[in-house]
């Protein structure tokens, strides 16, 4: 019986727990594989600082103007009736939004009952953070849980990190305190890559492991493309600037010595604190 059972939630959002767009990105390819429904979505008045997370404004098909708010909400994969499907064939449900900026309890709970309510099984977090990785190396993925039943099951680790957290580890408790076996995947994206948008080979780096760990293949469409072409970019910037390059050498020398540091609870909690140096002191601080 696999650990995580056949309704999964997946977890990821905008913001701090976001490096280089990877997490949100690797939802964004798992709805377009689709269909999903609404299940839940949260009043936004509640749980976000408009400051922070601010409301746009956009026109429809009809030129009519409309506000979008910040929102947090929760899909369902919707009956695929052409596609024939085992009855205990995992399939991902989506909790995706803007991180919220207060009532961390209250919008965990809240959610956390509407999949309750769904009958799911087992929890998943997708992160992504700043780190001294290389580009040009693959990326590597934390996977911790704190159920010791799911670190057995999938031969991964228990996180040794203490220190501020995001929206993830609230939720991934609240799932666990509720009976929902949960686990956090984290990539590593380097964080000297200022290109002020998506890091796809990190997207891609997540996808595999959420496969791996969850039994569901997403559809990769251009991904692996993309991948290329951001780390050929990133070369081309290399092979300008001597100094970069001389430090992603170092970067690459120390990743092929340690074999893939990342790896371990210690790395991850050291990860996490240089995260915090660069970023401020909590969620609330971290500059877009």
């Amino acid at each position: 019986m696999q650990v995580l059972g056949s309704r999964i939630v997946v977890a990821a959002f905008d913001g701090w727990n976001d490096a280089g767009e990877a997490a949100s990105a690797a939802a964004e390819q798992i709805a377009d594989a689709g269909p999903y429904e609404l299940v839940h979505t949260v009043d936004p008045e509640l749980y976000f600082d408009y400051q922070w997370a601010r409301p746009t404004v956009e026109r429809d098909a009809e030129g009519v103007r409309q506000l979008r708010w910040p929102r947090a909400r929760l899909r369902r994969p919707a009956d695929d009736l052409s596609r024939p499907r085992e009855a205990d064939e995992p399939r991902l449900w989506l909790l995706t939004g803007t991180e919220p900026a207060r009532a961390w309890q209250s919008f965990s709970a809240e959610f956390i009952d509407a999949a309750l309510r769904e009958d799911v099984t087992g929890f998943v977090t997708l992160g992504a953070m700043l780190s001294d990785v290389p580009h040009t190396r693959p990326i590597s993925i934390f996977a911790s849980s704190e159920n010791s039943d799911v670190r057995e099951a999938l031969g991964i680790e228990r996180s040794g990190y203490e220190g501020p957290i995001g929206i993830l580890s609230a939720l991934e408790h609240a799932a666990e305190e509720a009976g929902i076996p949960a686990l956090s995947l984290w990539a590593n994206v380097p964080h000297y890559v200022q290109t002020g948008g998506a890091s796809p080979k990190a997207t891609l780096a997540l996808l595999d492991r959420l496969h791996e760990v969850t039994g569901v293949d997403v559809a990769r469409s251009q991904l692996a493309t993309e991948a290329a072409v951001w780390e050929a970019t990133i070369d081309a910037a290399a092979a300008e600037d001597e100094e970069m390059a001389a430090y992603i050498e170092q970067l690459e020398a120390k990743r092929d010595t340690w074999e893939s540091p990342d790896a371990s609870g210690e790395a991850i909690a050291q990860a996490f604190e240089r995260f915090f140096r660069r970023n401020g002191d909590g969620p609330g601080e971290h500059k877009r």
